[in-house]
C-alpha cells in the first residue's frame, strides 16, 4: 500500500464505523467521537452513543483504522503500518504505509 495520510475526520469516521459494527442497533451517525492527545498518556478518543461514554486508547484507534482500511478502502488491514501523529495544523492524523 502506498503511503496515505488519514485526516482527523477520517479517523473519527473509522471509529464511528467500527463502533457501529461492534454494537448492535448503533448507526455510525449516532456515535460521537472526540480525539485527544496528552503528553503523558498519548493518543485516545472519547466515544459516546446512547448516553454511554467511554475512552479508547491508541491501540483501539489503530484497530478502527484497520477496520476502515478493510471495509472502506478494500485493502489488507494487516499489511499496513499505522502511526498516529500530532500535526500542529491538521490535528491528530494517521500515517499509513
Amino acid at each position: 500500500m502506498a503511503e496515505l495520510m488519514m485526516s482527523e475526520q477520517d479517523i473519527i469516521n473509522a471509529i464511528c464505523l467500527e463502533q457501529a459494527w461492534k454494537h448492535e442497533n448503533v448507526l455510525p451517525e449516532n456515535v460521537e467521537v472526540e480525539l485527544i492527545y496528552d503528553d503523558d498518556e498519548g493518543f485516545s478518543a472519547e466515544v459516546e452513543f446512547f448516553d454511554k461514554k467511554y475512552v479508547i486508547g491508541s491501540f483501539e484507534m489503530i484497530q478502527s483504522i484497520r477496520f476502515y482500511i478493510k471495509e472502506v478502502l478494500q485493502g489488507d488491514p494487516y499489511a499496513a503500518s499505522i502511526k498516529l501523529l500530532l500535526d500542529r495544523e491538521e490535528g491528530i492524523i494517521a500515517s499509513i504505509q
